[in-house]
Formats: structure tokens, C-alpha cells, sequence
């Protein structure tokens, strides 16, 4: 039986979702801009959901489905989530809500996680039964599969790679903690970290400098409609220190190394602590390619030494835009086998 499940990913500046078939086949998908909601509007943000979900039935010509699988950032318990990028949701408990939407058995959990198993099902991770994946975005978030399957933990938070410390002392975090690997190679850690260079005149009138001058004035007079996104806050984003490191920016190039270095240092220390052997890095700073993942591999190899470890391999992800809805149809059939 060609099972059915309708699929959500909940991410802080976009909606998406999907119907995904039990061989992988998507059936129709759709994304949507999140609402802008603030603490008390909770259901702002839920009729968003429901309505681009009834959407996307309607575009697969309304199939019978057998669940609904959802993604979404954290924190979260196994009742409820209160991800940190929708201000709307603290304690919302999504998968009743869902549930009582569409009267099918709900599989809710970290949208990193579902990442992971995505890779492991259809992505770059396919055949393997000991992986993490790693998504390096805004923050960075992770999941582990070990012996074929995903590692929960106590309150279903396993794979918080992003608070792994690779740097004692080093950048603080948003947890508290110092030298995380979200506060040291994450897209808002790539940005702060190329802005204070200009700042302390490192730059030296580069395609940093230009692009960290262009980012500034934006900032302060946003046009009605820009195709690109500007850090009101650094004056960069991460994709404006890629664009200028591919244009050989030597600061912008040393940034994004340093950032690989982490990422790989963290894969590193997972791999000899779980025994894995590969690690699937996906997210809008991978978008950085061999800039990032040059630095990353070398530091993993330097690192991985034991036996068990040193063949570690480190791949991009694989399912680009729809990682996210495939692999929260992933952690449905996963919860649900036949």
C-alpha cells in the first residue's frame, strides 16, 4: 500500500507544506510567508497553516491521507512547541491542533530532525544507518540517526549540535552558554563576524566593504519591495559574505573558513562520540559550497583520528527546498511503519 501523508515545515519566515507519497513521489507543495503574529495571536499563525494545508489537498486533488507530519523549530516538549523565530507560539500544541484538523494520527518534532531523516530517506544520507545532519542557517539545528533511527532523548530535543561548544570562551550565545557552535558558525555568527571586520577596518574597501555599505543604507531606508534580504542589524547576511568571498574577498573568504572549521570540529567530536560515518550539512550557509565545506572537511579529518572515525565523510544535503516537507513526511512514516 502507496500510503499518503500530508506534510508540514513551520519555519519562521516561510510556511511550506506538501502531499508526499510512501515512496517518496510528491503528490503537489506550496509555500506561504508566515505571519507576522506577537504573543496572543496564536491562531493568526494557525489559520495561515490550516488554510495553505487545505490548499495544497485541494492541488493533489484531494487524496485520502493517512497522517499529517509536521516540522518545527524549538524548543519544544512532546505536547507543544514554542519555536524562538514565531513569537505567536509558546506552549501551542500543535500536533492536537492538527489532529483534530484532519483526524488522522499526527507526527510532530524538531524541523532539524526531520531534516536528517529526510536526507537519510531520499537525500544525501540514503543507505547509511549512523548520520547526523546538520542545518546551518539563522541558527543551527541538528538530528541523529543511530542504527536507523532518529534519537529523541528525555524531552525529544536529542541532535542540539548547535550548542556543542567549539570555541571555550569564545562568542556568546543566545542559551548562555559561550562559544557554541550556533554563536560561532551560524548565518547571524558569519554576518556579525564579517560586519565587526569592516568595522575594525579589515576590509580595506573590498566586496565586503561595499556590500556592508550597500546592507547599511538599505537598513536605513528599506526600498517597497528588495529581492534581497538586509540584516538591518549587521549591515550583511550571510549570502552578501558568500557572494563576496566567491568574488575573492579575502575577509569574507577567512570568515566563512573559520565558520567551516567549527562545523567540522562539531561533526568531529559527534562522529567519535556515536560512531557515525557521515555528516550531512544542508541549510542557507552550506549554500557557501567548497568555501565552507573545504575548511569543514579538513577540520573533521583533523579531528575524526579514531578508528571508528577517521573515514568520516561530510556531503551537502541533498532535498534543497523541499527538505524540509519530505522530511517531515520522513518522521511521519518513521513513527508509523507499515
Amino acid at each position: 500500500m502507496n500510503r499518503v501523508v500530508l506534510t508540514l515545515d513551520v519555519g519562521g519566515t516561510k510556511l511550506a507544506a506538501a502531499v508526499v507519497r510512501e515512496d517518496g513521489v510528491v503528490d503537489a507543495s506550496r509555500e506561504v510567508p508566515t505571519p507576522a503574529a506577537v504573543a496572543g495571536e496564536a491562531e493568526t499563525v494557525f489559520t495561515a497553516i490550516a488554510v495553505l494545508l487545505d490548499a495544497v489537498l485541494a492541488d493533489a486533488g484531494r487524496p485520502r491521507i493517512h497522517g499529517v507530519g509536521a516540522g518545527c523549530g524549538g524548543p519544544m516538549t512532546r505536547e507543544a512547541v514554542s519555536p524562538l523565530n514565531i513569537p505567536a507560539w509558546r506552549g501551542f500544541p500543535l500536533a492536537a491542533r492538527l489532529e483534530a484538523e484532519f483526524g488522522v494520527p499526527v507526527a510532530v518534532d524538531n524541523d532539524a530532525k526531520a531534516m536528517a531523516l529526510g536526507e537519510g530517506w531520499l537525500g544525501a544520507a540514503r543507505g547509511e544507518s549512523c548520520f547526523v545532519g546538520l542545518v546551518v542557517s539563522t541558527g543551527v539545528g541538528g538530528g541523529i540517526v543511530l542504527d536507523g533511527r532518529l534519537l529523541h532523548g528525555r524531552e525529544t530535543n536529542a541532535g542540539h549540535i548547535g550548542h556543542v561548544v567549539v570555541n571555550p570562551g569564545g562568542e556568546p550565545c543566545a542559551c548562555g552558554a559561550r562559544g557554541c557552535l550556533e554563536a560561532e558558525a551560524s548565518g547571524s555568527a558569519v554576518a556579525r563576524k564579517a560586519a565587526r571586520r569592516v568595522l575594525n577596518g579589515e576590509a580595506g574597501g573590498g566586496l565586503l566593504e561595499a556590500a556592508w555599505t550597500q546592507g547599511r543604507l538599505q537598513a536605513e531606508t528599506p526600498p517597497p519591495r528588495s529581492s534581497t534580504p538586509v540584516s538591518a542589524r549587521f549591515g550583511l547576511t550571510a549570502r552578501d559574505v558568500a557572494t563576496a568571498a566567491e568574488g575573492g574577498d579575502p575577509v569574507a573568504v577567512a570568515v566563512l573558513a573559520e565558520a567551516g572549521r567549527y562545523v567540522g570540529l562539531a561533526v568531529a567530536d559527534v562522529a567519535n562520540l556515536l560512531d557515525l560515518g557521515v555528516a550531512v550539512v544542508g541549510g542557507g550557509v552550506a549554500g557557501a559550497g567548497e568555501l565552507l565545506f573545504g575548511p569543514c572537511r579538513d577540520a573533521a579529518a583533523t579531528h575524526a583520528r579514531l578508528d571508528h572515525s577517521r573515514d568520516l565523510t561530510v556531503v551537502p544535503a541533498a532535498l534543497g527546498r523541499r527538505a524540509g516537507v519530505i522530511g517531515a513526511a520522513a518522521l511521519w512514516y518513521a513513527a508509523h511503519p507499515p
